[in-house]
């Protein structure tokens, strides 16, 4: 039997730390000490399982491309190098590279997700298409995830402390203005709306900022109403009958007399009318 020879894909450098750039398109903005803590802990007692990813950055300089968390947690344990492979990349796969990392990992904020894939597109002239086939994710997704960038950046950093969701972002969405937004958002937080909850409190705030245009349509038929009136009191006194009428009107109603002198021996006909004497 033919023994198969392993080849190695590539070299493992220890690289001093104080070598290595950060990365201008690390998409995770926010790291939380509690977990860095954590893992430098793992750290001190297993050393680093999984080498960091950097590219050259000059003759003796190399700039990160994945491993932000772990190169961190390093420093806070005090190590002077750590293990990396050196890849040969340029700049736009390496900002692909680094989002693709913290997608797996599940350690992007929604917002700072967002912010990457928008980077991606406007730094380094990438379609909607081509980011959604190299994040595996559909169109669709893509766009809605750059719709929350929408909304402004303190209603963003709201959102991520108060640890809402992506889906409590795009509701807000819904509706018109920043100003219902920003009400909407306090409600929500005040209350810990979930998101079932937080669309039934913004379907309710758009069902309410429409009641005055169905009030103002009432407004108008009631005027057709009187205009109706009008035309039977103009057709009792073309009759002959010297009806009088008096209107007066407050914030509930609208009220509307007609006096008809009364006759014993009168009969009015009006449109409708079954012939009865009035």
């Amino acid at each position: 039997m033919k023994t198969e020879k392993i080849k190695c894909a590539a070299e493992v450098y220890n690289i001093p730390q104080d070598l290595i750039d950060p990365n201008p398109d690390q998409p995770r903005r926010r790291f939380d000490f509690d977990e860095l803590e954590g893992l430098a802990q793992s750290i001190r007692e297993n050393g680093i399982l999984q080498p960091i990813t950097v590219k050259r950055a000059g003759d003796k300089r190399f700039e990160l491309v994945t491993g932000e968390r772990r190169l961190r947690a390093a420093r806070l344990v005090g190590f002077s190098k750590i293990p990396a492979i050196v890849v040969d990349i340029d700049e736009k796969d390496s900002a692909v590279f680094s989002l693709l990392e913290n997608l797996q990992r599940q350690g992007l904020d929604f917002f700072e997700e967002a912010e990457a894939i928008e980077r991606l597109i406007n730094d380094f002239s990438m379609s909607r298409e081509a980011v959604a086939k190299r994040l595996g994710l559909a169109q669709s997704t893509i766009s809605n995830k750059l719709r929350i960038l929408k909304l402004p950046e303190e209603m963003r950093f709201k959102l991520s402390r108060a640890g809402l969701t992506e889906r409590h972002a795009r509701a807000l969405l819904m509706l018109p203005d920043d100003v219902q937004r920003a009400r909407a958002l306090s409600i929500i937080i005040d209350r810990r709306l979930n998101v079932t909850e937080t669309e039934r409190l913004i379907e309710q705030m758009i069902s309410r900022s429409r009641k005055p245009k169905s009030a103002i349509k009432g407004i108008r038929d009631i005027r057709l109403f009187i205009n109706t009136l009008n035309h039977a009191v103009d057709t009792i006194r073309r009759a002959g009958v010297d009806a009088d009428t008096a209107k007066s009107e407050t914030a509930e109603y609208i009220e509307y007399i007609v006096r008809i002198p009364k006759l014993e021996q009168l009969r009015i006909s009006l449109p409708g009318d079954s012939g009865e004497a009035v």
